[in-house]
């Protein structure tokens, strides 16, 4: 990346599809950025159908999951009222997946802060 920007940015990711593919794919947008831009900010937040990626025994992508959240400069959170409405509560998250009361407040107050928004989607 000898061309990579030098500016620190904070980006929030959103995702609301219950698609596995759009769930790979934004943790290897989130895994490269991060690994890329080591002075930035990264937060997925995960809501609507998107909560399954983010639950213990049931996500397809587990392991990239754990590997994002070990990184310094990400976090990765779960709407609370979409586990709740799934029966699932905290304990089912993946280690090192928070929860927040709701996702798509916590999407405004990122962007209220000066975070860039990226809506993914297939």
């Amino acid at each position: 990346m000898a061309n990579a920007q030098k500016t620190p940015v904070k980006a929030v990711f959103d995702v609301s599809s219950s698609n596995e593919d759009l769930h790979e794919t934004v943790v290897r947008h989130i895994g490269l950025m991060a690994k890329a831009y080591p002075d930035s900010e990264f937060e997925l937040v995960a809501y609507g159908g998107a909560y399954a990626m983010l639950v213990d025994g049931i996500s397809t992508v587990k392991s990239g999951i754990s590997e994002i959240t070990k990184m310094d400069n990400v976090s990765v959170v779960v709407c609370q009222v979409a586990l709740e409405k799934h029966g699932k509560n905290k304990s089912d998250l993946i280690p090192g997946v928070g929860s927040v009361p709701d996702g798509i407040y916590e999407l405004l107050l990122r962007q209220q802060e000066g975070w860039g928004y990226i809506k993914e989607m297939k």
